[in-house]
């Protein structure tokens, strides 16, 4: 699966302070992998529809049994609210026990610096 790109469900105010969500998920097995990279549309539709969310992408390695995302959000609020409905809820806790090896970074940056860099994405986790 290559990397989605950069999607903007919603255009940020231009000198807004964005948050931004880095995730690094390691599966235990190739069949954990199979299972993350089938729940990804769902969780991808969601997101391209949240409220609060100014950009994602997803980078995933399959056969390494590696997937990395990065958000970009109006708040910390935004992000729990997406986090806790739709797909994403019930397909993040499906997942967890498949799960080897799981990182999370936030940070902010201005809106003018959207979209994210994967290189500065990987050097927070």
């Amino acid at each position: 699966m290559p990397t989605l790109p950069w999607t903007v469900p919603n255009k940020p105010p231009r000198d807004a302070e964005v948050h931004v969500f880095a995730s690094r998920f390691e599966t235990r097995t190739l069949w954990g992998a199979l299972r993350f990279l089938v729940r990804t549309p769902g969780v991808w539709r969601q997101v391209s529809r949240a409220p609060g969310a100014y950009g994602a992408t997803l980078r995933a390695a399959p056969l390494r049994r590696t997937f990395w995302t990065l958000s970009a959000w109006e708040s910390p609020a935004a992000l729990g609210a997406f986090a806790r409905s739709g797909t994403h809820a019930p397909t993040s806790a499906g997942l967890a026990p498949q799960m080897r090896d799981v990182k999370f970074a936030t940070w902010t940056v201005r809106a003018g610096e959207l979209p994210l860099d994967w290189d500065e994405a990987r050097r927070h986790l």
